[in-house]
């Protein structure tokens, strides 16, 4: 019989040669270039060099999807969203949860190998507009990289997770975080950033991917002409603004977007809106404001401009074009065309020439009022009167959640569709601040929220009628041929926000819910061939791989960024716990994992003079709403105001001006608010409180 010692040697021996294969199997420019090739593995955010999001895998396919059980799961120890697409490199799984934090995990069998807490300082939270997510990581060499909250970019050694090298990619005194995945360009990380709304001017940067050393740096808007522009594109884009922008921030920060095309060495990059929202404030109603609500295709070598196209020039709308980028080859007119695809917040689908820019398509995928169509002469939108809200209170399709986010879309060359993620028929109250005053590290939009305070019917406002496939249900996947350039076939939600979308060889297309289903559906013709309750709300995209012969659909499953931050789980279930699936044909029993209940609450007196309720409303959403919701509902990550305890409510003070809960995310708010606001703001929970009731 062998001894106790004796297994443990063989055990250790076991993992040296497991690790040092690892560490011999780096992912190098090749494997990247290669990847639509790679069936077993997903070396990047999109899976290959397009990132379309499609894997030729077919051993799960529309005739036996059903049959999909549980390989197994993984607690991420997450309350928070969980956004990221995992990767897989070498029988690892690699991914990230809430607060930037990165763990790696045995692809066969969930189990953690390592785990890495970059030490986010929770008080910094504030910064992210949209919840403190992380969308996911690169791998190079044997590298490990990931973005933070704070604004940092690490590299973790691929085997051990331990930092090799780190550099603050931001001014830690702005309001900037990151939140997206970075990618690989010929050696190079590139990472941007978040933080528009709060007064930031954004920029990409390039580091090297051995050393962290910086390459380049692209900023997407220019800054105060008198202290002179960083280049000549800086110099032109100037002459598109007007007034004193850079006071303000400008924003267009690219928090998301990023492809890389190799054979023609162009980094294109996605740019974020305006900042402020309202382009009357932000450059007196003057100019394009490039390179704002763009996409920019850069040399990888020096970060320089090779061209642009303006989604939304002028953007009054917070309309990013910050949605995922899509490279393909696609046979126009008889001709095989290489294009860039995107489908922004605006609502029109666009199909660019990659290397030259020049636009081929631009229409509605989704219905809108801000614009009639594209003149595909000019690049322009045709606008609707209304659409720039300059004389009255006006409902614009689509609002600033867009016709379609962040959430990943996918293609199929199979099918020739593009499968969307799409918000049907969103519509937005927008009106100009008469008395805006910029507030540095506060939410500048320009916009009057008065509306939504009064919680009564909007007063008469300009509207236009929509444009575009006709509002079917709040959201849809939507299967979107760039041809014929209208949908094949949609499916619908009865709700807004839904996961990203995988497709496959086997003629699939897999979503997450908000409701918390995952669902496969035939690529073809869009029948619903699987369904399964994972117990939360799913925002981030799956993804597909195959070890030891068999294939594996795998997704991370938590409810949370904007969406969940804005409107409670699904089911209305208290602190829904994260996980990580990993689905196998003949797998184990699908148990979800459900979230605590929501408490028993009795009413609290309070004013319910309508001026208060009022005040504090308006208190509210310019300092809590982007993190409580729209009515103080968030139940999903953060905690439903409305439920708090006595003891929370009588410690408001100190909670919202002390900091008595920073290290839970929670900022003191004492240069924003007095006692009396405070007092203001509690007034207007406890009268939500009472409608509960």
């Amino acid at each position: 019989m062998l001894s106790a010692s004796f297994i443990r040697l063989l055990g250790l021996a076991a993992a040296l040669i497991f690790y040092s294969v690892s560490s011999y199997a780096q992912v190098t420019d090749t494997a990247l270039a290669n990847a639509a090739a790679d069936n077993a593995q997903w070396l990047s955010y999109g899976r290959d060099q397009g990132e379309t999001r499609y894997s030729p895998l077919i051993q799960i396919n529309d005739s036996n999807v059903d049959e999909l059980g549980m390989a197994w799961t993984f607690d991420t120890g997450s309350f928070r969203g969980l956004e990221a697409t995992p990767l897989v490199a070498n029988g690892i799984m690699y991914a990230s949860r809430p607060w930037s934090s990165v763990f790696a995990v045995n692809a066969r069998t969930g189990e953690q190998i390592w785990n890495y807490d970059p030490q986010v300082d929770r008080s910094t939270g504030w910064k992210a507009c949209c919840d403190v997510v992380n969308r996911g990581v690169a791998l190079y060499g044997n590298k490990v990289y990931v973005g933070t909250i704070d604004g940092r970019l690490i590299a973790l050694n691929a085997d051990t997770g331990a930092v090799e090298w780190e550099v603050l990619t931001v001014d830690p005194e702005r309001p900037y975080t990151i939140t997206g995945a970075p990618r690989i360009a010929d050696g190079r990380v590139i990472i941007g950033n978040g933080g528009a709304e709060l007064g930031a001017r954004g920029y990409i940067t390039a580091y090297d991917a051995e050393t962290g050393v910086q390459d380049w740096r692209f900023w997407v808007v220019p800054g105060n002409p008198a202290d002179g522009f960083e280049n000549p594109d800086m110099e032109f884009a100037a002459t598109t603004w007007s007034g004193n922008w850079w006071e303000v921030g400008g924003g267009g920060n690219s928090w998301d977007s990023m492809i890389y095309d190799e054979e023609l060495r162009l980094v294109y990059v996605g740019t974020g809106n305006g900042s402020p929202w309202s382009h009357e404030i932000r450059s007196n109603g003057v100019g394009d404001n490039l390179y704002l609500s763009s996409i920019v295709a850069l040399h990888v070598d020096t970060g320089r401009v090779a061209w642009h196209y303006q989604t939304t020039p002028g953007d009054n709308w917070d309309y990013t074009a910050v949605q995922p980028l899509m490279l393909a080859d696609l046979a126009i007119n008889g001709i095989l065309r290489k294009v860039i695809m995107q489908a922004p917040k605006n609502g029109f689908f666009y199909v660019l020439d990659r290397e030259s820019g020049d636009l081929m398509y631009a229409d509605p995928y989704a219905e809108i009022n801000w614009a009639t169509g594209v003149d595909l002469e000019t690049g322009r939108p045709t606008e609707t009167p209304h659409a720039r809200y300059q004389d009255a209170l006006t409902m614009i399709m689509p609002g600033p959640t867009g016709a379609h986010n962040w959430h990943p879309m996918s293609f199929n060359p199979n099918t020739g569709l593009v499968y969307i993620p799409t918000l049907q028929g969103t519509v937005f109250p927008y009106a100009i601040m008469d008395d805006y005053e910029f507030t540095p590290g506060s939410w500048n939009l320009g916009i009057e929220f008065d509306s939504f305070a009064t919680q009564e019917v909007l007063p008469d406002f300009a509207y236009s009628p929509g444009t575009g496939p006709a509002t079917r249900s709040p959201g849809a996947l939507l299967a979107w041929d760039p041809i014929t350039r209208q949908p094949r076939w949609a499916h619908d939600y009865d709700f807004t926000i839904n996961g990203g979308t995988l497709s496959t060889g086997g003629n699939l297309v897999f979503q997450g819910g908000a409701d918390g289903f995952m669902r496969a559906f035939a690529a073809d013709d869009g029948e619903l061939l699987w369904e399964v309750d994972l117990g939360v709300g799913i925002m981030a995209a799956p993804i597909t791989y195959q070890l030891g012969g068999i294939q594996y659909v795998a997704v991370l499953v938590g409810w949370g960024g904007s969406s969940g931050l804005f409107g409670p789980n699904f089911d209305g279930e208290y602190k829904p716990q994260g996980r990580l699936w990993s689905f196998r044909l003949n797998g184990d029993e699908i148990i979800p994992v459900k979230g605590q209940p929501l408490p028993e609450i009795t009413a609290l007196p309070f004013d319910d003079s309508p001026e208060l309720v009022a005040d504090g409303y308006d208190k509210y959403s310019t300092n809590c709403m982007v993190c409580h919701g729209a009515e103080g509902i968030s139940g999903g990550p953060i905690a439903d105001l409305r439920y708090a305890s006595d003891a929370t409510y009588g410690n408001i003070q100190a909670i919202v001006r002390e900091g008595a809960y920073a290290s839970l995310g929670m900022p003191n708010l004492s240069n924003a608010l007095s006692e009396a606001d405070v007092d203001s703001i509690l007034n207007w929970i406890l009268s939500r409180r009472a409608l509960l009731e």
